[in-house]
């Protein structure tokens, strides 16, 4: 029963987050500021991690290919679509649901605490939509970037191991990297990047609106932002995948 309480209680939210907004502008100002606070602040860890996975998916690749039978650029497409279909889509919106959902929920549940939340709604003034609709915005327009960023940086990453170790020859792999390219691949990747940003933002902003007591509440809420969110990447992957793909 608490679940279904949860469940009802997020959709509730989302009605008054969906609200039109007061003032355009004010709204428009937040998402830009968002979108710096969850993508060009993420940018720094997002492309080490994108390195590095393609490196490593290279070489693990190659060592559990190795077939006389498989063709050596196998290696690449399969590095490819690795890192395209789940890796930089998967991976790198759990990272921001690490990142930048903690610091949702931490800053929408301080308010909260501090009595901030409800000076704005004695005001009139509809606080979960000015609080969380700009992040949802600005979430759902950055990840999908980031993602396209990994993506390249991954593929670069894999790349340079490839360079670098002598696991799979140049030509070869840059062959599987373009044999058989579709251009869906990518599309179902934003795809899921965009579902992606919004459960990380709604699902932060909930626990954040609905923070009660004090410090250790807010680290609590925190903590269970990142949790949930993560799963529900998770399960919703499961879910994208098998409509878009199957």
């Amino acid at each position: 029963m608490k679940f279904l309480f949860h469940i009802g209680r997020y959709f509730s939210m989302l009605l008054m987050v969906l609200q039109r907004p007061e003032k355009i502008s004010v709204y428009r100002r937040q998402v830009i500021t968002e979108m710096d606070n969850i993508g060009i602040d993420s940018l720094g860890i997002v492309a080490i991690i994108s390195v590095f996975m393609g490196a490593v998916v290279t070489i693990q690749t190659a060592f559990n290919t190795d077939h006389p039978l498989l063709p050596a650029f196998a290696i690449g497409f399969a590095t490819r679509q690795a890192i395209i279909l789940e890796f930089s889509p998967t991976v790198i919106s759990l990272i921001i649901a690490g990142k930048a959902g903690s610091r949702i929920a931490s800053e929408i549940g301080t308010m909260r605490v501090t009595e901030q939340i409800d000076a704005l709604e004695i005001m009139g003034v509809n606080a979960a939509s000015y609080l969380i609709l700009p992040k949802i915005i600005a979430s759902m327009i950055i990840l999908p970037v980031l993602v396209v960023i990994s993506m390249f940086l991954g593929i670069a990453g894999g790349w340079m191991a490839s360079a670098a170790t002598g696991v799979v020859p140049l030509n070869n792999f840059i062959y599987g990297l373009t044999f058989e390219f579709s251009s869906f691949d990518v599309y179902y990747a934003l795809i899921k990047s965009v579902v992606f940003a919004f459960i990380i933002t709604s699902v932060s902003g909930y626990f954040g609106f609905h923070t009660s007591g004090g410090a250790l509440d807010v680290g609590s809420s925190s903590t269970k932002a990142v949790v949930f969110s993560s799963i529900y990447i998770i399960v919703f992957n499961l879910v994208l995948t098998q409509l878009l793909l199957v």
